[in-house]
């Protein structure tokens, strides 16, 4: 499974996530349907391990939002990219804020890449500097 297809199915499993009680496993299974990926294992279990931390750091990005009053499909591309940001270094972070983009251009509503691309942006400045 190519990366941009990894974070589609990572998206897609933790939306899912967010609005169900389904275990990650459940919701891997289900996204999956019998194919493994470790990528995308790794962005869903890392995300949802590191929440609490990816959370606290969008928080600090939001300039007049909630973390809770975010459409669910931006928070959730926000996270994960986020997760990748933070926690893995094998992407360089102008990749994973381009599929972050792409992922809410796919995804999300006319407004969404441009707000995802504000958020992320932040972080750009933060690494380079």
């Amino acid at each position: 499974m190519k990366r941009r297809e990894a974070r589609e199915k990572a998206l897609q499993t933790l939306f899912q996530l967010d609005n169900t009680e389904l275990t990650i496993e459940d919701a891997m299974s289900h996204v999956l349907e019998d194919q493994n990926d470790s990528f995308y294992e790794k962005l869903v279990r890392g995300t949802t391990e590191h929440l609490v931390q990816i959370d606290e750091s969008l928080t600090t990005k939001l300039e007049n939002w909630s973390l809770n009053r975010l459409p669910k499909v931006e928070r959730t591309i926000l996270r994960l990219a986020v997760f990748e940001l933070l926690y893995m270094q094998d992407a360089p972070s102008k990749v994973i804020m381009n599929e972050a983009i792409e992922l809410s251009k796919t995804f999300g509503d006319d407004k969404s890449s441009k707000f995802v691309n504000g958020v992320l942006s932040k972080y750009s400045v933060e690494t380079s500097s």
